[in-house]
């Protein structure tokens, strides 16, 4: 199965960083799926362009609906084998994410194009440096290393007598763990917090984590709102996904962007001036 990259979103070196970071997995006998080698490459150029490719073996799957407890407790083992994985080679390529990459130049370029409205540009500055300055010295804290990094469930599949593969490596970050963990259990109700500290469990029986990562999840989700902003706007001129996101020239999007915005910032106040013990508890309950 032939994979395009889109020309001007990876460097060569990014590319090839997350083909390593999956043959690394591949060698330790982890379930993701490693591109093919031809003449000791993985990466290719369409002849003439500007267009890098690979190839990789063709593998079918299902994605997962609603996952039970033993399935929530492979995933946890699995995925602290690939950050046990990822932690013993460096990417000096691959996106850091903090509030800087993810956040203030997402906005900024939002800002510049002028993608949000006159009218609302202040009120986004001020809110995102509200939540920076909360939340920054906690990235800084973290443990960084290579990770997925857009590891929903869109991109597992679940393989008959073989079980769970992590699939889309081509947004593979250099990241502090609790990045892939929340993305796999990202709710907030009674029933995703369970599902959560199984995950968890089952992880740390495999692989240490400190709980207080566990506060980096509010401000991560506020991240993802920012760049999932700039990533549409950063396509706006494809047809696909103008239909995709008819909305998106719209005061009422951006509007409701800055309510979320400041709905997280509550949160993440709330999670940060409690105690550890209480802001734990707090996902728990």
């Amino acid at each position: 199965m032939a994979k395009f990259y889109r020309p001007g979103r990876w460097t060569k070196e990014q590319i090839q960083e997350e083909h390593q970071f999956l043959m690394d997995l591949e060698k330790a006998e982890i379930p993701a799926i490693a591109p093919l080698i031809f003449q000791e490459k993985t990466l290719f150029k369409v002849p003439g362009q500007e267009i890098f490719f690979t190839l990789f073996p063709k593998k079918g799957g299902r994605a997962p609906q609603d996952m039970s407890k033993e399935q929530l407790q492979i995933l946890g083992r699995l995925l602290a084998r690939v950050h046990t994985i990822g932690e013993q080679r460096p990417s000096h390529h691959r996106l850091k994410i903090n509030t800087l990459t993810f956040g203030r130049q997402n906005l900024d370029y939002l800002l510049k194009e002028n993608f949000i409205p006159e009218h609302l540009k202040e009120s986004f500055n001020t809110i995102f440096e509200r939540i920076d300055k909360l939340v920054a010295p906690a990235f800084e804290k973290e443990t960084y290393h290579r990770i997925h990094g857009d590891c929903h469930w869109g991109n597992i599949i679940w393989r008959d007598q073989e079980g769970p593969f992590f699939i889309d490596f081509d947004d593979m970050l250099c990241g502090p763990a609790i990045q892939d963990i929340w993305l796999i259990v990202p709710g907030e109700d009674e029933y995703a917090l369970k599902d959560r500290e199984i995950f968890l469990e089952a992880y740390q029986s495999m692989r240490p984590l400190s709980r207080q990562s566990l506060k980096l999840i509010e401000p991560l989700r506020t991240l993802r709102y920012i760049h999932f902003a700039a990533w549409i706007a950063k396509r706006s001129k494809d047809p696909a996904f103008i239909n995709a996101f008819p909305h998106f020239y719209e005061a009422n999007y951006w509007e409701e962007l800055l309510q979320d915005l400041r709905l997280q910032y509550v949160k993440i106040q709330e999670t940060f001036q409690n105690s550890f013990e209480d802001s734990f508890n707090s996902y728990l309950h």
